[in-house]
């Protein structure tokens, strides 16, 4: 028996989701005395590299070809690699793509699924995996008895460590069957780092007034390297691209720092960041909700405030 980790390469290129499941998979194998597997589908620059975070071999089927994205194929392959090489243990990023086949690959497996675990499993006494519920405000502990598992991992559960070198994939050709499925459109973000993956954000609301205000927040998260987000009013004004929403509507996020900035805190909105490590809220109102959650609050203006808060983080880089 083995752990077989999935790993994403969308357009070729090896996210840090993947190398935290590759961190995440080696961990629970060694937990359990047996190898890890690591699984690539479809072109993946430095493949190798995933050697670096714990698997012992790297399995890279179809690697000449551009894998679009297709959840009853993705499923069969990884299946498939699974019987073949008696991995009881499936590991998966809690992406769009994980959330996509997560359940599929359960189903085939006949294998009992938990989807976005945040913590490794418990293996001393059985097989216990926790996940955050009703928003956040709870944990959930799921005990899964069949042989075969499937587990879906949130984004920032574990820090990928360097813990061993490149490896040779070995490559594998498979050929994909028709489906009934047809992809109409892809809309894939550039430039940033993808919200699920982010471990510093900075988000705004309707706080910031209209869009043309936007360059404070947008200069804040240069100073920092974060990734810029927004309430769901702020999407919905079209003020900002809708990938940019963070809450229970939106995308959930767990990083090791949230700005909040003009952010009432809403309910809907806290059960998507509530999982940040640290938060700091920027509001005018010393009444608003978001301060409830807080690490550190301002009251103020952030028209002031924000601006100042940049030219602080840039002098101190400096030094």
């Amino acid at each position: 028996m083995s752990v077989l980790v999935y790993i994403e390469s969308p357009k070729g290129r090896i996210k840090k989701s993947g190398f935290e499941v590759a961190y995440y998979g080696s961990q629970l194998a060694k937990s359990l005395g047996t190898e890890c597997i690591a699984l690539l589908i479809g072109i993946a620059n430095d493949a190798a590299s995933v050697g670096q975070y714990g698997p012992s071999r790297i399995i890279h089927v179809n690697p000449d070809k551009d894998e679009s994205f297709d959840s009853q194929n993705f499923t069969s392959i990884i299946t498939k690699i699974a019987l073949d090489h008696q991995s009881n243990i499936i590991i998966l990023s809690n992406t769009a793509t994980g959330k996509a086949i997560t359940g599929r690959i359960g189903i085939k497996m006949n294998a009992g699924t938990v989807s976005g675990a945040n913590s490794l499993p418990e293996v001393a006494d059985g097989f216990v995996i926790n996940k955050s519920v009703y928003s956040g405000k709870a944990i959930a502990r799921y005990v899964i008895e069949t042989e075969n598992k499937v587990i879906s991992v949130m984004g920032n559960t574990l820090q990928p460590q360097i813990i061993g070198s490149n490896i040779s994939p070995e490559t594998v050709q498979i050929s994909n069957a028709p489906t009934r499925l047809k992809v109409i459109e892809r809309k894939i973000s550039e430039g940033i780092i993808p919200l699920p993956e982010a471990e510093l954000v900075v988000s705004a609301g309707r706080g910031m007034k209209g869009p043309e205000n936007w360059g404070i927040i947008e200069e804040l998260a240069s100073s920092l390297g974060a990734t810029t987000a927004c309430s769901r009013p702020v999407a919905d004004s079209h003020w900002r691209p809708h990938h940019e929403h963070v809450g229970q509507t939106g995308v959930a996020i767990r990083p090791n720092l949230y700005i909040a900035v003009g952010i009432s805190g809403a309910i809907q909105h806290l059960a998507g960041v509530n999982n940040s490590k640290v938060i700091v809220v920027i509001n005018k109102d010393a009444e608003a909700p978001f301060f409830k959650a807080a690490d550190y609050g301002v009251v103020g203006d952030l028209f002031e405030i924000v601006p100042k808060l940049t030219a602080a983080i840039n002098k101190y880089k400096q030094q």
